[in-house]
């Protein structure tokens, strides 16, 4: 799979069965990963689905979501403060039969997921404190 790096924007092959390494990017080795959100697409979400050992949170988003643009900052400062979880963004306008397969009826809708299933769900944008302790409570629950 094709991953953008978020400091360079450069893609990197990334194997799937590697997702949940700790990886740099191959131009300016930064971390691909950690502290950042990194955007995906229907094509990329089956390795993520499937390989994909540590918790998610996954941002189902539009462009032209008002409350969507106002959380982004939010859910970028909350990726920073977390770095050993994996945070990624899914365009509901360009993957339309994801958002249909998880029934997203409205947007922002967050996942929690891991181990190749949803642990939990929370629609409506968030400020960072409360996502933050969204986040916490559910994986303090799969603990």
């Amino acid at each position: 799979m094709l991953l953008s790096c978020p400091h360079c924007q450069t893609k990197n092959r990334i194997p799937e069965s590697r997702l949940d390494e700790d990886m740099t990017c191959g131009r300016c080795r930064q971390p691909i990963f950690e502290g950042h959100v990194l955007p995906i697409g229907e094509s990329d979400w089956l390795g993520f689905e499937q390989y994909s050992k540590r918790l998610m949170v996954v941002d189902f988003w539009a462009e032209w979501c008002g409350p969507c643009k106002a959380m982004a900052p939010q859910f970028e400062l909350v990726a920073s403060q977390l770095p050993a979880i994996r945070f990624v963004k899914i365009n509901t306008d360009l993957a339309p039969k994801l958002s249909a397969r998880f029934a997203i009826r409205s947007i922002p809708t967050l996942l929690l997921w891991k181990d190749g299933r949803e642990l939990s769900r929370q629609a409506g944008a968030l400020p960072a404190g409360a996502l933050r302790a969204w986040i916490d409570s559910q994986a303090s629950m799969q603990r």
